[in-house]
């Protein structure tokens, strides 16, 4: 008789049950250590048990998944949203009760959980956007610290990140503040060096405690600049070995650099079997609008929530496909900003982005700009009729001119 179990976990404890099919064992409780999660595994292959299902709960469920899935189990994972109890009827040995029953009747519709290799590459692509979203918080107290000292360089420079703007805080905290050298240290700017306007907004008036701060700000961005690099590396190693092909592609998609080709396969896998179709990792993704309608009245067309980090990474590369010259999501970008939100039409470039990008690793060959448009038949006759109307009247106007 097939058994299976059902784990209710949680950040000191995890709540074992087996059922199978016909009635559940005695629920027992171990502490959430290696050692217990290890003698638990063992207690579940000495009963036989070959399928677990737990909760999604936290960061909690990753150490015991890690450990049964070394150890060979069958494992689900299911987000607790699915498979909540009736109010009043909730325990913690009720719960693992339910889940090992939902298991075994088939009635789990399981979470996405990558392969190791995956989970390696995630930790290196997260941290590395982590990273970044740190270096602009320092650029900018770095910036707050050089306006203090009465020092405008981020009025008249295109933006603090470049190498000049850097160049000036390393020679403030150096000790240099003569304007005329300071000036020297920018790049370009013709416009502002030749009016005085860049010399005026570099004489300030920096006292030791500025440049102390300056001095803690810039060891901070040199860690983190450090770190990214680490990261960089260790993205490039997993990819270069394993996903070579997978990133190219991607990169063929205008918009996606390389570093966003690692993050996406990092998000999903680079395996676009584990999705049926394109609406289905459009939907994990969070980019398409949610089913809330009741009595025939839609109560909302919000977008579901989703993988966050793949959703950001989509957003970022949509708004650099919008401004590839020549290229479709550039056209349609315009063409959505006329009845929407820019911010509403962004996250729709996303949403086809992401259709384009299970489509390249489906079917593993280069984007083709011929294939995006998806023309209607019903649309294009709708669209040639109003063209040969407009056309029409425009010729009984220089009709009635001429």
């Amino acid at each position: 008789m097939k058994k299976v179990c059902g784990l209710d976990v949680h950040k000191d404890n995890i709540f074992c049950a087996i059922y199978n099919g016909e009635s559940h064992s005695q629920v027992k409780e171990y502490a959430t250590l290696t050692p217990a999660i290890y003698s638990m595994g063992e207690y579940l292959q000495s009963e036989e048990v070959e399928e677990v299902a737990l909760e999604s709960t936290g960061i909690y469920w990753i150490a015991v998944w890690d450990i049964f899935y070394e150890m060979g189990f069958k494992l689900t994972l299911v987000n607790p949203y699915l498979i909540k109890q009736m109010p009043g009827r909730k325990s913690d040995i009720k719960d693992a009760q339910w889940i090992a029953s939902l298991l075994h009747k088939g009635m789990m519709r399981g979470s996405f959980v990558p392969a190791p290799l995956i989970q390696e590459l995630r930790v290196y692509s997260r941290k590395y956007g982590k990273l970044r979203q740190q270096v602009t918080r320092v650029l900018t107290c770095m910036d707050a610290i050089l306006v203090k000292a009465g020092i405008r360089a981020s009025s008249c420079l295109s933006s603090i990140s470049t190498k000049s703007f850097m160049g000036i805080v390393e020679a403030l905290i150096a000790g240099w503040t003569d304007p005329g050298y300071l000036v020297s240290l920018v790049y370009g700017n013709r416009k502002n060096k030749q009016s005085g306007k860049l010399k005026e907004a570099l004489r300030g008036n920096i006292r030791a405690h500025h440049r102390q701060e300056l001095s803690w700000a810039k060891q901070e961005y040199d860690i983190y600049q450090l770190q990214i690099s680490e990261c960089l590396s260790q993205m490039e190693r997993i990819c270069g070995l394993h996903f070579a092909l997978p990133v190219n592609l991607l990169q063929t998609i205008p918009g996606i650099s390389r570093i966003a080709a690692m993050t996406i396969i990092a998000e999903t896998g680079g395996d676009m079997s584990v999705f049926e179709n394109s609406g289905k990792i459009v939907g994990w993704a969070g980019l398409r609008p949610r089913n809330d309608e009741s009595a025939g009245k839609y109560k909302s067309t919000a977008t579901t929530k989703g993988n966050k980090y793949l959703r950001s990474i989509l957003v970022q590369v949509s708004w650099a496909a919008s401004r590839s010259k020549g290229s479709f999501f550039k056209e349609k970008f315009q063409r959505m900003t006329m009845r929407k939100p820019r911010k509403k039409a962004l996250v729709a470039i996303a949403r086809k982005l992401l259709v384009v990008i299970w489509n390249v690793l489906k079917h593993t060959r280069q984007y083709d700009p011929r294939l995006a448009p998806v023309y209607d038949p019903v649309k294009m006759k709708a669209r040639l009729a109003y063209y040969k109307k407009e056309y029409e009247k425009t010729a009984n106007i220089l009709n009635i001119k001429l």
